[in-house]
């Protein structure tokens, strides 16, 4: 015990805190400093840290607000916390976490240890075989209307280490810092982006609509991934009378169903047929929609299941484009295969969980992207792209292992 500080916070804890934000990297701050800066007098830094949280003279600065655009249209905010600040925040969740994770419930699935998307998905597709109907919601601006005070109420009901209830109540109040250097107040939310503001989120929302979900409607199946929520429903009323309930639960926590992103969807396959307005849904990436599957007896047939969706493989394509890969003549193809196959390996781990094949178009553009890197390479190939094609088939041929996507199966098409 450290008698002479306010609050007993471990040395190791603020370590172990540094080490978990620097394997997760993140840009600056409002101050510019990067890890590598922080780095730079390590040891100095790290117990001028520990000693302001220790003591209670730790303020958390301003974060970034930095627009980004959503895959689905529109500006996201983020909140970047200063690396300093990243630190003090994992410090924090490393001793809150273990307060608030064994009372999660086991259908909330995002940013949760031993849990991820795809397990969302695939529990998802397993219950779309025996319901009929899914209410399919996503929380409009959820980091954006969090009301601190009933979060704090789950805050303290679920610790009573003081410094832990200082720090969170702080980061909530920490304004946000604009482009053109101006500053918003906080009211309510939590900074989408900060290291502290998942678990917070989860939290709020366990109270909000998991519990709830138990008590009203304990028959009902549901999932949650942070803002995005699937309800399986045994009839079309079912899932009419939910949607009216949750709308009603939201608002009573300051909370709105984003209009546009919530509808009521018929899980439409070979056996149900009846034609309805809504036959499909989107959820973690994934489109769930009737689709030809194979069965373990090789006979096709329609089923209701998931597969990559539309904005996940133009945002796969965009991706490939910033990269610019294909100007880049100065390196080898084993360099550009070095380069790419950390992009590649992670959209086929993900994507291809679920109907694999849905990625060969996707892997066809890639294809084309090596193409026309070989038409500026090789002077041969320059107004030739049939001849530059031809090479980088019989590369795939030799080479089979070079790129993720051709020693995966699914490489797509050169043509």
């Amino acid at each position: 015990m450290n008698k002479t500080k306010p609050f007993d916070i471990p040395k190791a804890l603020v370590w172990k805190a540094y080490k978990l934000v620097k394997v997760n990297k993140g840009s600056a701050g409002i101050d510019q400093e990067s890890i590598k800066d922080f780095e730079q007098n390590l040891s100095k830094n790290i117990y001028k840290l520990w000693n302001r949280l220790s003591s209670g003279t730790y303020f958390p600065p301003a974060v970034k607000g930095v627009e980004i655009p959503k895959k689905q249209g529109g500006i996201r905010t983020l909140g970047i916390p200063t690396v300093v600040d990243r630190i003090a925040q994992m410090t924090v969740k490393l001793a809150f976490e273990p307060c608030v994770e064994p009372i999660f419930l086991e259908n909330s699935y995002g940013y949760r240890p031993n849990k991820s998307a795809l397990d969302a998905v695939g529990v998802t597709r397993q219950r779309c075989w025996y319901y009929n109907w899914v209410l399919e919601f996503d929380i409009k601006g959820l980091f954006d209307n969090i009301d601190h005070d009933l979060l704090m109420k789950a805050v303290r009901k679920h610790t009573n280490n003081r410094w832990i209830i200082l720090y969170i109540e702080r980061w909530l109040k920490a304004p946000m810092e604009k482009p053109d250097g101006s500053r918003i107040s906080r009211t309510c939310g939590t900074p989408q982006g900060g290291v502290i503001s998942p678990i917070l989120s989860n939290l709020f929302l366990h109270y909000v609509f998991d519990r709830w979900m138990t008590i009203k409607h304990r028959e009902k199946q549901w999932c949650r991934y942070a803002d995005d929520g699937i309800a399986h429903c045994k009839t079309e009323a079912e899932a009419q009378n939910l949607l009216v309930e949750l709308k009603l639960r939201f608002a009573e926590c300051g909370l709105e169903v984003h209009p546009e992103k919530t509808k009521i969807v018929y899980c439409k396959d070979g056996k149900r047929r009846d034609n309805y307005k809504n036959t499909k849904f989107k959820f973690l990436g994934y489109e769930f929609r009737r689709r030809k599957v194979k069965g373990y007896n090789n006979k096709i047939f329609l089923s209701f299941t998931p597969a990559i969706s539309k904005e996940a493989k133009k945002d796969i394509c965009r991706t490939i484009r910033k990269t610019g890969v294909r100007n880049r003549s100065d390196l080898s193809l084993e360099e550009v295969a070095k380069w790419l196959n950390p992009k590649i390996s992670g959209w086929i781990n993900y994507y291809g969980k679920f109907n694999k094949s849905a990625l060969k178009p996707v892997m066809r553009q890639i294809n084309f992207t090596l193409i026309k890197w070989c038409t500026r390479k090789y002077k041969r190939f320059r107004y030739s792209k049939a001849k530059a094609c031809q090479y980088m088939i019989k590369t795939c041929q030799k080479q089979p292992y070079l790129f993720a996507h051709w020693r995966k199966g699914i490489q797509g098409s050169f043509v």
